[in-house]
C-alpha cells in the first residue's frame, strides 16, 4: 500500500543540492527505526516516540492519521498543480524509505512521468533497497542521496549496509552521493573505518556529512565538531538548512 505523509515546496536543505528550490513528496514506511539518533516526536497522549527526525513517516502505529492512502497517479501528479512552480522544478522523493515503493505501479508510473517531463528526481534513500534498473530504465536518470546509516543509528550492520545496493546505484544511476548523519560522540577511529569501507563499494562518489539533530539547538551544538572532522578527512560538510531556518516546523 502506498501512503503519502506530506508534500511541500521549499528549498533542499541537505547534501549536494542544498538551497535548490524543490518540491518534496514524503512517503510513509521504512525498513529501519534508527532509534540511536535519539530524536523524539510527542503524540497526543503525551508519549514521546523515539527514532529519526522524520519518525512520523516511519511509525504508522502512532502517526497513521497523517498517512494518506494513494491509489491513483492523479493524486500525486495533481500535487504539482497546487504550487506555483518553475518549469521542470527539482522533485525530491523521501520518507521513510521511498524505494520500498518500487513494487507499487502508481508510484513507479509517477516517477516515470516526472523523468519524462525533465524534472531532476532525487531519491533520499538508506541504500538498502536495490532499484531494478533493467525493468525501469528511467530510474537510471534519477539522483540518489545515499543516506547509509552508521553505527550511531542503533541499527545492526547487516541491516543497514548493503555493498550490492550501494555498488549498483553508484554504477548505474546518473548521479549519486553519500550523505552521512554524524554526531560528535561517534567521531572516532571506528567511524573512519566504517566510512572507508562503505566508500570502497562506490569509487569516486562524493561524500557529505551532516550533523545528527532533532532541532535547531542540537544542530548548532553538533556542527562545530563535524566541520573540524570534515576538514580533517576532506569530506563535504552539509548543513541542514531547513532545520536551521525553520527548526522543527513541518512542511516548509
Amino acid at each position: 500500500m502506498l501512503y503519502l505523509v506530506e508534500h511541500f515546496y521549499s528549498v533542499q536543505g541537505e547534501g549536494a543540492y542544498t538551497g535548490t528550490p524543490s518540491l518534496f513528496f514524503r512517503f510513509g514506511g521504512c525498513n529501519m527505526k534508527c532509534e540511536g539518533f535519539g530524536c523524539t516526536e510527542k503524540i497526543e497522549t503525551g508519549l514521546e516516540i523515539k527514532g529519526c527526525d522524520t519518525i512520523y513517516a516511519v511509525n504508522k502505529e502512532h502517526f497513521s492519521h497523517t498517512w494518506v492512502e494513494i491509489t491513483t497517479s492523479d493524486q500525486l501528479s495533481g500535487v504539482l498543480e497546487l504550487y506555483n512552480l518553475p518549469e521542470s522544478v527539482d522533485v525530491v522523493i523521501t520518507g521513510g524509505e521511498p524505494l520500498l515503493n518500487l513494487s507499487d505501479e502508481v508510484f513507479v508510473s509517477f516517477v516515470e512521468e516526472l523523468v519524462k517531463n525533465n524534472h531532476r528526481v532525487t531519491f533520499e534513500t538508506n541504500a538498502t533497497i536495490e532499484p531494478d534498473f533493467q525493468m525501469y530504465p528511467f530510474l537510471k536518470e534519477c539522483t540518489y542521496a545515499l543516506s547509509v546509516k552508521l553505527q550511531n543509528s542503533g541499527e545492526s550492520y547487516k541491516k543497514r549496509i548493503s555493498a550490492q545496493v550501494i555498488n549498483s546505484i553508484t554504477l548505474d544511476a546518473k548521479d549519486a552521493f553519500f550523505k552521512f548523519s554524524i554526531d560528535p560522540d561517534s567521531i572516532n577511529a571506528s567511524l573512519d573505518d566504517e566510512i572507508t569501507e562503505i566508500l570502497s563499494y562506490a569509487k569516486n562518489t562524493k561524500v557529505y556529512c551532516m550533523p545528527v539533530a532533532g532541532d535547531k539547538l542540537e544542530l548548532e551544538r553538533n556542527t562545530p565538531a563535524l566541520i573540524e572532522y570534515c576538514k580533517t578527512k576532506g569530506y563535504n560538510f552539509s548543513d541542514r538548512l531547513h532545520m536551521r531556518v525553520w527548526n522543527k516546523e513541518k512542511g516548509v
